[in-house]
């Protein structure tokens, strides 16, 4: 995998690049990302852990554990199962099926431009404080891989590949969790994504239609859709805020969220913002994959908002059950919001096996 000189991940002299095991040391091979130049100059540097630097060796590690099924307690399925590259990592199924056939409660989020999530929350509930923490939790999920990480080490290191590439990558044959989970967490953060129609469109590249320069400004009116105040606007490339909002859905949300995670009920029915990219992969769509396309969003916060005790305030039309839109805004609002699509992300050789 060959990345161009854009970044510098600072302090990299300074951390596990250069390890000795007690074997002669070894030095993994430092990795700078390419970072878009509309991304460097509008939002924070990306977080690359000082314990957890990007390296060659590392990534490859990490992307060869994401594509196989071995962390599975019974070898048939891996994190790609769950996180497609076509779909932008997320699943086309409304819940994914674990091993034995159990069926989860949430639609998988999809994995990109996960280095700037600065709030450090991860999942739709904010339940792990890490891409390393998110990385850990599915192998021993019930629903998904039902192993331990015992057995699931066991099967690393009987493998007649990987303790030598955690040696590479880490120094060591000697696998564990952390250093797995570690591994995984550095593939992902190389997901960047900035190269839809809009992205283009910022760089001068091609002109918007009408039609999509008009869903722009319904996006933007406060009285019309009004989705900057969580998605953010053309300034802010993520197309999220990375925070926790109930948008609507239920007037008693079955599935409480953050509210679980913080135990304070002010904080039910409350779910992470997703991106707004790459939605044109991305379906169904909302924490529980309820809505199988865009026009049903669409719908939803133009006429089907429902009033719950902890519905966000950003939701102020909630008494009219929505924004109301037109049927020609609703139209140019999707264009807009297909713009935001990126076919290179989803067919960039680097996130394929």
């Amino acid at each position: 995998m060959h990345y161009r000189l854009a970044f510098c991940v600072l302090l990299l002299s300074l951390v596990a690049c250069n390890q000795d095991d007690g074997n002669g040391g070894y030095t993994a091979t430092p990795v700078t990302l390419e970072l878009p130049a509309f991304f460097e100059a509008n939002i924070l540097p990306p977080v690359l852990p000082e314990e957890n630097p990007l390296t060659e060796e590392g990534i490859a590690l990490g992307k060869k554990l994401f594509f196989d099924p071995i962390l599975s307690a019974n070898g048939t399925q891996a994190c790609a199962t769950c996180h497609r590259p076509e779909n932008a990592f997320t699943d086309p199924r409304q819940f994914s099926i674990g091993i034995d056939g159990s069926i989860g409660i949430r639609n998988s989020m999809p994995l990109q431009n996960l280095i700037w999530n600065y709030g450090q929350k991860f999942f739709w509930d904010g339940r792990a404080p890490s891409i390393e923490a998110q990385a850990l939790e599915p192998i021993t999920n019930p629903i998904e891989m039902a192993n331990t990480w015992p057995n699931a080490v066991a099967s690393l290191q009987n493998d007649p590949e990987y303790p030598m590439l955690f040696e590479k990558a880490f120094g060591t044959t000697k696998i564990d969790s952390a250093l797995t989970s570690r591994a995984i967490a550095q593939f992902v953060r190389t997901m960047i994504t900035a190269n839809s129609r809009f992205d283009q469109f910022q760089r001068g590249e091609i002109n918007l239609t009408p039609s999509e320069m008009n869903g722009l400004n319904v996006f933007l009116d406060e009285t019309k859709g009004d989705c900057f105040h969580c998605h953010g606007n053309p300034l802010n490339p993520l197309w999220t805020d990375n925070i926790f909002h109930n948008n609507g859905l239920d007037e008693f949300p079955p599935d409480k969220g953050l509210g679980l995670v913080t135990g304070d009920p002010r904080d039910d029915g409350k779910f992470k913002t997703p991106s707004l990219r790459n939605l044109a992969f991305t379906a169904p769509y909302m924490h529980d994959g309820r809505f199988a396309t865009l026009d049903e969003v669409i719908n939803h916060y133009s006429e089907g908002l429902v009033y719950s005790e902890t519905v966000d305030p950003l939701m102020k039309k909630i008494a009219q059950g929505g924004v109301q839109l037109s049927e020609e805004d609703k139209a140019d609002l999707k264009a807009f919001l297909l713009s935001l699509s990126d076919p290179s992300f989803i067919n960039n050789p680097d996130f394929r096996e």
